[in-house]
Formats: structure tokens, sequence, C-alpha cells
């Protein structure tokens, strides 16, 4: 594996993980059982992961299209993503 495959592989990760943390935060936000502090938290983690997927599907894009890539900043991408998704999943508490 190159270090061009190894890079769209960690950034494409990037995007599926922070998609999913995104998702479960919107999910978390609709709840509406929860206190007004505890539901605008979940709504300020949506965007700002929406908003890290947004660049990090750009950056995606870019490599595709044009070939340009750095291979250190999609491994902390991918990292990063996955540590956020993982901490989202986590933080979530059974509704009742």
């Amino acid at each position: 594996m190159n270090d061009y495959t190894l890079a769209l592989l960690a950034l494409l990760v990037a995007l599926i993980s922070l998609g999913m943390a995104a998702a479960i935060a919107i999910k978390h936000f609709l709840c509406k059982n929860q206190a007004s502090a505890r539901q605008r938290t979940w709504l300020a983690l949506a965007i700002a992961t929406l908003l890290l997927a947004l660049q990090q599907a750009y950056a995606l894009e870019l490599a595709l299209k044009t070939g340009l890539y750095d291979l250190p900043q999609s491994l902390l991408a991918g990292f990063s993503g996955l540590c956020l998704a993982i901490v989202c999943a986590s933080l979530r508490q059974p509704t009742d």
C-alpha cells in the first residue's frame, strides 16, 4: 500500500467516523427529555462535527481529483475522527 492509498483510506475513515459522530449528536439534540444546556451542547457538537466532516470531504475530493495529499494530515484526521466518534458514542446515555 503506497502513501497515496493510505492517505485516501485515512480521509475516508475520518469522513465516515465524523458522519457517525454528527448523526449521534443530532439524534441526542432532537431528544426532548433533557436539560436545555445539554441540548445546546449536543447542538454545538453536531455543528462542529459536520464542519469537520465537510473539511475532510474537501480534502478527500482534492486528493482524488488532483492527486495532492498530505499523509501526516490525513492520518491525523482519520485518528481524530475515530476518537471523536468513540467519544460521542460513549457520551450517549440510554433515553427512557
